[in-house]
């Protein structure tokens, strides 16, 4: 199994609007791809006082082949929804895990 992750870290002045958009919105539109099986969303817990809150998004995928088709279909269409709705607020980056237990 592939874990896809973005760290978002969020101004905190925009965090509970686009936490909400997150679950309501954009999340549900990229599970719809069907690329991914399930996901979640957790809130990182030690993060320095700067001003944001950060987030750990993560889906999960069965195969590389499922993350590389979502990411050459999908992503960029993804990345300028977010970036459409909170450009300016928001730092991110993004990390491909493979889960082995």
């Amino acid at each position: 199994m592939i874990l896809f992750n973005e760290t978002v870290s969020i101004e905190n002045s925009v965090a509970e609007a686009w936490l909400q958009w997150m679950q309501e919105t954009h999340v549900p539109e990229i599970m719809a791809t069907t690329f991914f099986i399930k996901f979640q969303i957790a809130k990182v817990m030690e993060d320095e006082d700067n001003g944001g809150t950060t987030y750990a998004v993560q889906y999960y995928a069965r195969h590389m082949d499922d993350l590389l088709e979502y990411h050459r279909d999908h992503d960029k269409t993804m990345q300028g929804k977010m970036q459409a709705k909170f450009a300016g607020q928001y730092a991110a980056f993004r990390t491909v895990l493979e889960v082995v237990a």
